[in-house]
């Protein structure tokens, strides 16, 4: 079963479909997706290393932009959409912790989440309920996803042989190893907030 995924996710990364599909994932994981786009961007990456830093680029983007989504769902559509989210993934009762870590911390909770496992479609939507400067917003967006995406990017351009022979001899090692690191984030995420 792994191999034949595994096999998908190489042939979809070769196709010409390829940064349509990881453009989608990343938006939508800004926004309300839970899987993160480093599922596509790694073997988009490995299979085409000369690449990785216009992926990368993609998946800022299209992430920003989920973001964006994330903001306005927040700001606009809090007590139905927002709030169904944010209780989907059990952070419902965990609104309080956020609006005070907002206050004290703003920046600095943007520019942490964007960067671990933490759902950032959480801050994005917090960002929007609260009011969070959109400006500001979008800037720390830029630069939080952009150093993660790029920092991933750099490590598979540098070590993609390697890892690429590691990624089809463990693949599902790694699916392991990615939805324990979305567990991880989803619990961290519960305990900080």
């Amino acid at each position: 079963m792994f191999k034949r995924l595994y096999d998908w996710l190489i042939a979809l990364s070769r196709s010409a479909s390829a940064p349509y599909a990881l453009a989608a994932v990343a938006f939508a994981e800004s926004s309300f997706f839970p899987i993160p786009p480093d599922v596509i961007l790694a073997p988009m990456s490995l299979a085409k290393p000369r690449l990785a830093w216009r992926y990368a680029l993609i998946a800022t983007l299209a992430s920003v932009l989920g973001g964006v989504l994330g903001y306005v769902i927040g700001a606009l559509l809090y007590d139905t959409l927002g709030q169904w989210l944010i209780g989907v993934y059990g952070y419902g009762d965990r609104i309080a912790a956020l609006r005070q870590a907002y206050a004290t911390w703003g920046a600095l909770v943007i520019l942490i989440k964007g960067l671990t496992p933490i759902p950032f479609k959480l801050v994005t939507i917090v960002s929007g309920l609260l009011g969070y400067n959109f400006g500001l917003f979008v800037a720390l967006s830029v630069l939080t996803r952009g150093a993660r995406f790029f920092l991933l990017a750099a490590a598979l351009n540098h070590f993609g042989d390697p890892l690429r022979l590691a990624l089809e001899r463990h693949f599902a090692a790694f699916l392991v190893i990615l939805a324990a690191i979305v567990v991880i984030g989803f619990v961290i995420a519960a305990k900080v907030f």
